[in-house]
Formats: structure tokens, sequence, C-alpha cells
């Protein structure tokens, strides 16, 4: 706050902030656009304090670039005004929208922002809870195992294949690439600078009509990447949320393996961690008991029907065929079905240590790896809370 008040003192009167004819360039834009970034810095620093405490990784805020980040702007609810399929906003006036807004409730903010060659605004509202609240059409309970051959395997045995647009387009994105980098070495060219040679800080090049509007199909492709991506995960985590009171997921570690160079781009390309992300927020809205294995909890290698641990399987061995008692698995179905049964409370005999991976022990029946349930709101007026009550009381019975 104490910087912000030494921006609104000079913000008007600062020579280097007047435009050719001595005006303040900052009177041509609205005043949220450039109010509300200090509140952002404010939450950045408070979340990189926050983080150093608790020891996770920090990182401090980095200095924006037009041009260089995501053109964004906030307005505040007392400056813009929506009627039907129009939305008034302050210097710009009234625009054209492609659908009405979709709640009913207090309009507490909107942010602008663009992608690719597109703007969009997103109004925040707030709405009673039986308008955020969903009813459940189904109270199956599922374990899900996630990979990136087939994004999600059920433990119904329904395995489902992610689109991976970012693959289908590759080809496409580096041709476009191609050109746009062909543009950009002329440019280099043109101003007497060598291709390999940096470009000093503060430097512009010179901006073709051409080699903007390479840059703007560059962009186009990568935005209809990320839509079709966005637009499968949401149907497929709608529908889970949906369909089930329970969801067993993995506790994967998608930033050690996206360190992984070989299987960066495919793991990036099916959305791992948005998948997750979007079930734990939509979980809320339907009242499904959303669980979470523990990071080291051997789905794969327990045989889903005796608990037999096969230590020496790999990641190689797509199937396998237990020993013990001679069921041949699938290896992610398998993985599935033990992840259903920690919500299920199903016990299997103890995972031991030993080579021939515990077939010769004897069955102590113990519940298997640990589970940190998500907190989940229930539904009150389509009487699920009650359900969510029954069943997290029938679980923890069990786990007992």
């Amino acid at each position: 706050m104490a910087l912000k008040r030494q921006f609104n003192a000079i913000k008007y009167r600062d020579p280097a902030w007047l435009d050719a004819d001595g005006k303040p360039w900052l009177k041509t834009i609205h005043r949220d656009a450039h109010a509300q970034p200090f509140a952002h810095l404010a939450q950045a620093w408070d979340t990189f304090f926050k983080d150093i405490k608790a020891g996770k990784p920090a990182h401090a805020p980095k200095f924006k670039k037009k041009g260089r980040c995501r053109d964004s702007f906030y307005v505040a609810n007392d400056k813009f005004r929506v009627e039907g399929k129009a939305i008034r906003l302050p210097k710009v006036g009234w625009i054209k929208m492609a659908e009405t807004l979709r709640f009913e409730g207090k309009v507490l903010g909107a942010t602008v922002s663009r992608t690719a060659d597109r703007w969009y605004v997103a109004i925040q509202v707030e709405v009673k809870d039986c308008d955020f609240y969903r009813k459940r059409s189904g109270d199956g309970v599922i374990g899900i195992d996630l990979g990136v051959k087939a994004i999600a395997t059920l433990s119904t045995g329904e395995v489902i294949e992610a689109p991976k647009p970012f693959k289908r387009a590759l080809r496409r994105i580096q041709i476009r690439t191609r050109r746009l980098s062909r543009k950009l070495t002329s440019a280099n060219v043109q101003v007497g600078w060598k291709p390999n040679q940096p470009i000093p800080k503060g430097a512009r090049l010179p901006v073709s009509n051409n080699r903007q509007k390479s840059a703007a199909i560059v962009a186009r492709t990568h935005a209809r990447v990320a839509n079709l991506r966005a637009d499968f995960l949401h149907k497929l985590t709608t529908n889970i949320c949906r369909e089930n009171q329970a969801v067993v997921l993995e506790n994967l570690n998608v930033r050690g393996m996206m360190g992984n160079r070989r299987l960066a781009r495919a793991i990036a390309d099916v959305g791992l961690y948005e998948f997750r992300r979007q079930i734990a927020y939509k979980a809320k809205r339907y009242g499904t008991h959303v669980v979470i294995a523990d990071r080291w909890y051997p789905s794969s290698r327990l045989c889903s029907v005796c608990g037999w641990n096969n230590d020496a399987l790999t990641l190689s061995d797509r199937a396998w065929t237990c020993p013990h008692c001679g069921t041949h698995h699938d290896r992610d179905i398998n993985a599935a079905r033990n992840l259903e049964r920690l919500v299920t409370a199903t016990t299997l005999p103890e995972a031991s240590p030993s080579s021939d991976g515990g077939a010769a022990t004897e069955g102590v029946f113990v519940a298997v790896g640990q589970v940190t349930p998500v907190r989940y709101n229930s539904i009150t007026e389509s009487g699920q809370e009650e359900k969510v009550r029954t069943f997290a009381r029938d679980f923890h019975s069990r786990k007992a």
C-alpha cells in the first residue's frame, strides 16, 4: 500500500509519464487497470513469504512486460454493466458478448483477458447455495488409475483415452513456428544484427504486417489445442463427479514426472494435474467424497483378488499373472480396483518385503495404504447431506 501511495502521488505529474501533448497517458486507461495490480503484487509477496516459512519452494514475483505476458485487466463491479448479450466497459463502451450471464446474484467484479485474437470477460458472481450445488445422478464408488496412454482407467474396466491435441497439431505448430522464426531472422538482418546474436536489452525489432499475421496464426493454433484439452477434461471430470459418491485418485508427483524429458510433452498434453484440480472443486458441488491414495501405495503391484505383492513388476509390464491365485491382470485395471478398495474398506493381506512377493506369507488382513480425504461440502436441498454423513460414518467404522 505504501508503494501504491507513492505511485498515486506521481502518476499524473511525472514528466516521464506524459505523452507528446504533455498530458498524462495513464488517463487514457481506466483507473482499475493500474490500481488492481498493486493488490495482486501484495498477494504474490504474501504467498512468497508464506511458502518460505512453510519450507516450500518459493518464487518471488516477476515483472510483466506488454507483449510477453497474458493480456488482462480488472474492472470493479460498479464500473461496468451487463444487459443481455452486451457489456459496457469503461473507456471502451458497449461490446457484444457471445452469451448472456449464466448466473443471477451479486456481481463482485470482472476480468477482461485476451487469448490469441479473442477477448474474454470473466465475471465473478456470488450465488446462492441452491444455484452452486448440483444433484448427483448416481451413487457409485470408483477408483481411477491415471496414465499417459489412457488418461483414466476406471475400476469398472472402462479405459478412457486422452485426445492428445498437441500431438495431433504438432506438425502444424512446427511449420507455422518456423515461418515466424524466419520473419524474426529477417528483422534481425534488417537492423544489422547477426541471426545468432542476442538482442540488446531495450532494443526493438521492426514489426511487419506479415510477422504480426504469422504470430497470430501460431497463437490461434496453440489456443485451439488448449481449448480441445480443456473441453475434454471438463466433460470427463463432470461425468465422474456427477455419477459417483466416492472417487479414489493417486497422489502423483506430476512436477517430478515433468522432469523426464522423454515423457514431459506427453504428460503435459494429457493434463494430469488439471484433471485432479477439476475433480477437487467439482466434487464440492456434487457432494462427492474424494480420497487421495498415498504416493507410495503399490496399487499396480498388489493383486486385487488375493493381495499378493508383485515386487518384480516394472513399468514395461502392462499385464501380469498372479502366481498365488492365477488371476491374469491388466496393469491399469488392477491398479484402479486396488484404489477402489481404499474407499470401500476392503482389506487385503499385508504386503511382504520377501523376494517371493509374499506368496508364502500368511495373510494378515489389515487395511493397506494411507488415505487423505479431501474436504467437501454437502448438498442440503437435494438430500445428499444425509447420504454423505452415512457414507463417512460407514467408511470410518470399517476402517476402524
